[in-house]
């Protein structure tokens, strides 16, 4: 399977706060797909599938800005 995107380039001199801000985009980015995805889907299983990826999509995101909130106060 080919990819669309190649995946970013791995620095080792990134920090953990450098990494959770990159986890936090790629997050977003996967919701706002997945948003895009509700809105030309309109059968209802499609729909629930994905509001639930939606779902689990923020729960992740809010985990990332507890864990971002953490490093940045030990800085």
């Amino acid at each position: 399977m080919l990819k669309i995107v190649p995946d970013p380039p791995i620095h080792p001199n990134h920090s953990l706060e450098d990494i959770l801000v990159q986890v936090i985009e790629h997050l977003v980015c996967a919701l706002t797909v997945a948003q895009q995805t509700v809105l030309l889907h309109t059968s209802p299983p499609g729909q629930v599938l994905t509001m639930a990826a939606m779902h689990e999509i923020d729960n992740a995101r809010a985990l990332v800005d507890v864990a971002l909130s953490r490093v940045q106060l030990l800085h």
